[in-house]
């Protein structure tokens, strides 16, 4: 049976990389085999995290001074190598599945919002056995159409009918999630588990901040 919530937030989102799963063998294996093809080699996976998160379009723009029509074709190298192998090269988080089983079973609403491609957070949750405990399911279109986290969220609100977004938190690891969260007016959790740091997620202005998943949840019960 469902409790009855206490506090006034009844909307959980959640973001996908970084927060619920470990993706950084598939996406910074997916941008080595991607700027490859560009003449780029860049062995240390360590130095390509920054992949992890914004869209990638942008990422190729900013970091490698590509044009836009070359980043979106960089995009499409970097998918053809994500979406048959590098999609599963990932993990959950420690605890992750007790946290939503936990918020499900209180009375929580409960959302992904990535800017990953809908479909691959789709398989990804699907893969992990996970895909029930959300309400929506919400990602980037392939058109680039919805791509930043302020688009992904304006999205997630009109699906979910979320009429007051004080209402809503989103739980994220970098200062994307933390920014798109204030421009969409609701608040942010920001977590150090994933690849983001204390100090950009402070910088930002996250609501608060916690070294767990099972943190984040118990601190959304006291909201």
């Amino acid at each position: 049976m469902k409790q009855e919530l206490k506090g006034r937030k009844d909307i959980v989102l959640f973001d996908l990389d970084g927060t619920i799963t470990n993706s950084k063998e598939g996406i910074t294996k997916c941008a080595q085999y991607a700027l490859k093809a560009y003449g780029i080699d860049e062995p240390d996976a360590d130095k390509l995290e920054f992949f992890i998160g914004p869209p990638l379009k942008n990422t190729f723009m900013e970091h490698y001074g590509m044009d836009e029509e070359t980043a979106v074709a960089a995009v499409a190298k970097y998918r053809e190598r994500y979406h048959p192998t590098g999609i599963f090269e990932c993990s959950l988080f420690d605890g992750v599945e007790d946290a939503l089983k936990s918020l499900k079973r209180k009375g929580y609403r409960i959302g992904l919002a990535s800017s990953k491609p809908e479909e691959s957070c789709r398989r990804i949750l699907e893969h992990f056995h996970i895909l029930s405990y959300f309400d929506e399911v919400v990602g980037a279109t392939m058109d680039g159409r919805i791509d930043s986290k302020y688009e992904v969220l304006q999205e997630t609100i009109k699906r979910m009918h979320i009429y007051d977004t004080t209402e809503a938190v989103l739980i994220g690891d970098t200062r994307f999630d933390v920014s798109g969260a204030k421009e969409a007016h609701m608040d942010c959790i920001g977590i150090t588990y994933g690849f983001g740091t204390k100090e950009e997620l402070q910088e930002a202005g996250a609501k608060a901040i916690c070294d767990s998943i099972e943190e984040a949840a118990e601190y959304i019960e006291r909201l």
